[in-house]
């Protein structure tokens, strides 16, 4: 109910949350393009015409800042992980769904695999500092093990390996080709954008996943 006393209240809350979204999105390529240490809080700022007081006083500092821009994009992965509705299929066809969209999200978010680099390069400090993100990210590992233990009672998976252990395969197999792209592919001459390869590199990670769940 809008406050009678404050009839600019509401709009004064969505203008701040458009303020917030607006840091964050400019502070994400920033820290994707620059890490953590290059970025610049004032080049931030200057590109929303906004001040580094303005940044402070949502975010509380550079590093907060940082913090809130990786909640961010772990959460957008793992938010669309739940919309896909692994549950109306067979455990193999959930896993494979799993792979192709591990495999998509990187391909088309590669300021995702750049984020995640940084934060690696500080041996994941900032990561340890966020309850948020240690909620975030068991929704993945819950929709594994549920996938897991449906394909062993199908007697479709004949592997015993634990839900952390097969997100850690996946995403390996799937963030590498993205995070090293330019060395891998000037190193082979192989163009690791291009729409053939990147089909033949999905099919590849699809079966070879799915092939050690099976046990061949």
């Amino acid at each position: 109910m809008p406050d009678s006393r404050n009839p600019t209240a509401p709009s004064r809350k969505l203008d701040a949350e458009k303020t917030r979204q607006n840091i964050l999105a400019v502070a994400r390529r920033a820290f994707a393009e620059h890490g953590l240490s290059g970025a610049r809080v004032d080049a931030i700022a200057a590109q929303i015409s906004t001040t580094k007081r303005m940044i402070y006083y949502y975010f509380g500092s550079k590093e907060g800042l940082y913090l809130a821009v990786l909640e961010q994009v772990y959460g957008g992965i793992r938010g669309l992980e739940l919309t896909l509705d692994l549950d109306r299929l067979t455990p193999i066809e959930a896993l494979n769904q799993m792979v192709d969209f591990t495999f998509d999200y990187h391909e088309e978010n590669p300021d995702f695999v750049r984020l995640v680099s940084v934060e690696n390069i500080h041996h994941g400090v900032h990561l340890r500092q966020s309850e948020t993100l240690r909620n975030l990210n068991s929704s993945v590992i819950t929709s594994l093990a549920t996938i897991l233990a449906r394909g062993k009672a199908a007697g479709q998976f004949h592997r015993d390996i634990d839900a952390v252990d097969l997100h850690m395969m996946i995403s390996a197999l799937c963030y590498y080709r993205v995070s090293n792209r330019h060395t891998f592919g000037t190193l082979f001459g192989r163009d690791m954008g291009a729409p053939a390869v990147r089909e033949r590199h999905k099919a590849m990670i699809r079966d070879v996943i799915a092939g050690y769940m099976r046990g061949a």
